[in-house]
């Protein structure tokens, strides 16, 4: 059985900043309290990245508050109620507690509400609808979240099913959130989500990506890969990831582990699709990725049978993440890119015009010939390389 979480937070770094003390100051007593990650994340003993906060006060009076006090208030998402104080510490995102009016699974309408339970009821899971007093740091916890957290479980508060008809990229967090806290499945988010898997068709491409990337880029989620594909999840939103595809992600996982590699998101999306960069491609654009992520995909799945032959050649031509991408998903050794800097051909096409030989196509050509030569020797000093420079035009 595991062991019951306790019902206030412990006296953890970030709760005992002195700008979050005069941000519960200016906003009054009563008026404030932490929620979600950084209550999660601290009972967890994890590092908390971020720190949100709810609030019965409308945004208006929130800034208006904030910046009677000197603190600069940005309205990040205001027609959600959302204000973002920026603070010497780390900026915190303040919202006003909400309930949800109507939704059609891609965006909820709301109304701002006065009851912290309301808000609760609204949000995802069991363990992000923790909210822990300033002053006190009691917990309040309204739907079991502290045991769900203790048995790490992710739970969706009621019913999944509704859950999910809310918001249906919730079903994309779930598996995130399984993979990042969860050992305990729970039955019902996992038919549920089997279930509503095809209503990931009607989201944005892009907050797709931000899920599916984000699950990717977690320490192991190789399992959790795993399940979605065999739910039938994983093929709504990447048919082009077959059965061999999830298995080459758990190779690639345990490969960088060994490698002493981190994890990188966009290198498993590429070992998740076949080594075709026109398919690369095309996943880039449906998942409108940037050009830098898409550059990086496409790469990656352009791998070949022969890079792990020469990885100090490939990372010349390529660069050295992108080799490393490249060796790490065909399970090749990365030690050979270890401290060592990509060199530069010591030989300028002026040289060989020096030596008589007219400029124009042929000065290129020996440069392209004597840069091969240098690859294959190993990147030899300039030395050899004016001999490689003789032999080339003497031959």
């Amino acid at each position: 059985m595991a062991e019951p979480m306790p019902r206030s937070l412990a006296q953890a770094d970030w709760t005992q900043r002195e700008d979050l003390a005069r941000l519960v100051t200016a906003l009054g007593a009563g008026n404030l309290r932490w929620v979600g990650g950084a209550v999660r994340d601290t009972l967890l003993g994890v590092e908390v990245a971020d720190v949100d906060a709810a609030t019965p006060l409308l945004p208006d009076e929130v800034t208006a508050r904030l910046e009677a006090t000197g603190v600069r208030v940005i309205p990040t998402g205001i027609d959600h109620g959302t204000v973002t104080a920026v603070l010497p510490g780390g900026n915190v995102e303040i919202t006003t507690l909400r309930k949800d009016v109507a939704s059609d699974g891609r965006r909820a309408t709301i109304a701002f509400a006065q009851d912290w339970r309301e808000d609760a009821a609204r949000r995802d899971f069991t363990i992000n609808a923790l909210y822990a007093d300033p002053a006190t740091l009691a917990i309040s916890d309204y739907f079991g979240g502290l045991s769900d957290l203790a048995a790490r479980r992710v739970r969706f508060i009621g019913s999944a099913p509704a859950r999910i008809a809310e918001d249906h990229l919730r079903i994309l967090r779930y598996y995130r959130f399984q993979a990042r806290f969860g050992s305990a499945l729970d039955d019902e988010a996992e038919a549920a989500c089997a279930d509503l898997a095809p209503t990931l068709k009607g989201l944005s491409r892009e907050r797709v990506a931000g899920e599916l990337l984000a699950l990717l880029g977690l320490s192991d989620p190789h399992k959790t890969v795993e399940r979605m594909f065999a739910q039938g999840v994983l093929p709504v939103v990447l048919p082009e990831c077959g059965a061999e595809e999830v298995q080459h992600l758990a190779g690639l996982i345990a490969h960088e582990k060994a490698e002493g590699a981190a994890p990188d998101a966009l290198r498993r999306l590429a070992a998740l699709l076949p080594a075709d960069p026109r398919r690369a491609e095309q996943v880039a654009a449906r998942l409108r990725l940037s050009t830098k992520a898409k550059k990086k995909l496409v790469l990656a799945a352009s791998r070949q049978p022969e890079d792990h032959a020469n990885p100090r050649a490939l990372a010349y031509r390529l660069g050295r993440a992108e080799a490393l991408d490249r060796l790490l998903i065909a399970g090749a050794s990365i030690a050979s890119l270890s401290g060592w800097d990509i060199p530069e051909l010591p030989l300028k096409g002026g040289e060989i015009v020096a030596r008589g030989i007219s400029a124009g196509p042929r000065v290129a050509q020996i440069l392209q010939a004597v840069e091969a030569k240098w690859i294959e020797q190993g990147f030899p000093g300039r030395e050899k390389v004016l001999n490689l420079l003789q032999s080339e035009i003497e031959g």
